[in-house]
C-alpha cells in the first residue's frame, strides 16, 4: 500500500518550526508593534495570523526573549510594542547560528555534495 505525505501539512509545519527565529530577527531594527512584525513576516512570504503570533511573542516574553512598553493610542486602545532583551539578542545570534548551519547542511545533502 502506497503512503502519501500530506505536503501541506510538511511546508506548515517547516514554516512554523522557523517562525520564532523571523519573529525574533524583525525585532533587530528596534522595537515593533505586533501587526508591524506580522507585515514584515509577510512581505518576506512568511504566512502568520495574529492567532499564531500573539500567544508566540507571550511565550517568548516570558522566557525573558522579549520585553514590551505600551503606549497610549489615539485611535483605540492602549498598544504593546515588543523589543529584544540582551537575552534575546543572544538567543536570536544562537538560532542564527543553527539556522545557517542547518541550510548549509540541507543545501550539501540536496546538491548531492555528500
Amino acid at each position: 500500500m502506497e503512503q502519501t505525505i500530506n505536503i501541506e501539512n510538511t511546508k506548515a509545519q517547516m514554516r512554523k518550526g522557523v517562525l520564532e527565529l523571523c519573529a525574533l530577527a524583525a525585532l533587530t531594527a528596534g522595537e515593533a508593534y505586533p501587526s508591524d512584525i506580522i507585515e514584515k513576516l509577510k512581505k518576506s512570504k512568511l504566512i502568520v495570523v495574529e492567532g499564531t503570533i500573539y500567544p508566540m511573542l507571550t511565550r517568548l516574553k516570558n522566557a525573558g526573549l522579549l520585553t514590551y512598553r505600551w503606549e497610549e493610542s489615539r485611535q483605540g486602545p492602549p498598544r504593546k510594542y515588543y523589543r529584544l532583551t540582551p537575552i534575546g539578542e543572544k538567543v536570536l545570534k544562537e538560532l542564527e547560528d543553527c539556522w545557517d548551519e542547518l541550510a548549509g547542511t540541507v543545501d550539501t545533502i540536496r546538491k548531492n555534495k555528500i
